[in-house]
């Protein structure tokens, strides 16, 4: 995090990270690419991963009945050894799917926070996993509810989740391309995604934070910018996710398909030619 970070600065990154963390078009690339946009300096991996907490709290805040409930559920499960629990079963897919990116996290986390936050990896990853969706879209079934899911879709929408390390695949989106190829409808495969989020957002968010403090970059002027940006990210955050939820309900994932591929190919476009930098 950059110590000389205006206020405006703080705000805009906020909003940008809360408007685009639980929406399938990456709020990594975002946070790369409006900066480099704006002539402003590259905030960082662990600026963007900290401010995520305020998008944590939010997704929190949004599904707390849903969390008790799943605990709740899995704690009495496992005493009355019922191994075929809704609760027990959704719990256990959230660990084992959380398990990848928590993995591959810590192994590459000298590349992603390097080389794997350049321009041009990010408007090809966003290239990429938008035509992925697009394949999700036509070929997922979109026939099951969350009650379904099983330890193995947890694995599999966690190896997804792993894929949005690389900047520009979004986690949100990723995991949600995943689930619906797995037959989920989309709400559902929304909801999966969100709450599978949770740890791997606050594990990630709480070490960069240590880091931050470890280093001195949470000085008076940058502590200030990053309260700023965790409640900005936390109020804009919570009315994405439930304007998202509601749009699903009634719409396909197309118009992010056609915005990923657009904001791709701009990208590209105007980091090969050193537009943005």
């Amino acid at each position: 995090m950059t110590n000389d970070m205006s206020l405006l600065e703080a705000v805009v990154l906020g909003v940008v990270q809360g408007a685009t963390e639980f929406l399938p078009i990456s709020s990594t690339a975002h946070l790369r690419v409006v900066p480099a946009i704006l002539n402003w300096a590259d905030p960082g991996a662990a600026f963007s991963a900290v401010i995520q907490l305020g998008s944590v709290a939010a997704v929190i805040t949004y599904f707390w009945k849903d969390i008790v409930s799943i605990s709740v559920g899995a704690f009495k499960a496992l005493q009355a050894k019922n191994m075929e629990s809704q609760d027990l079963r959704i719990a256990g897919a959230i660990i084992v799917g959380t398990a990848p990116v928590s993995i591959l996290g810590l192994l590459l986390k000298h590349l992603i926070e390097g080389s794997l936050r350049s321009l041009i990896v990010v408007g090809v990853a966003s290239i990429f996993m938008g035509l992925l969706l697009l394949l999700a879209e036509k070929v997922g079934k979109q026939k099951r509810e969350i009650s379904t899911i099983r330890g193995l879709d947890g694995l599999l929408v966690g190896l997804g989740q792993a894929m949005a390390l690389i900047p520009g695949c979004s986690r949100s989106g990723s995991t949600l391309t995943v689930a619906l190829l797995l037959g989920l409808k989309r709400e559902d495969a929304a909801r999966f995604s969100f709450l599978l989020g949770i740890p791997a957002l606050v594990l990630s968010g709480l070490v960069e934070l240590y880091q931050l403090k470890k280093n001195g970059g949470l000085n008076d002027a940058g502590g200030l910018d990053l309260v700023v940006s965790l409640i900005v990210s936390a109020a804009v955050s919570y009315a994405a996710i439930a304007w998202f939820l509601k749009y699903l309900r009634h719409h396909s994932t197309l118009v992010f398909v056609a915005y990923r591929l657009l904001f791709g190919v701009t990208v590209v476009f105007l980091a090969a030619r050193s537009i943005i930098h």
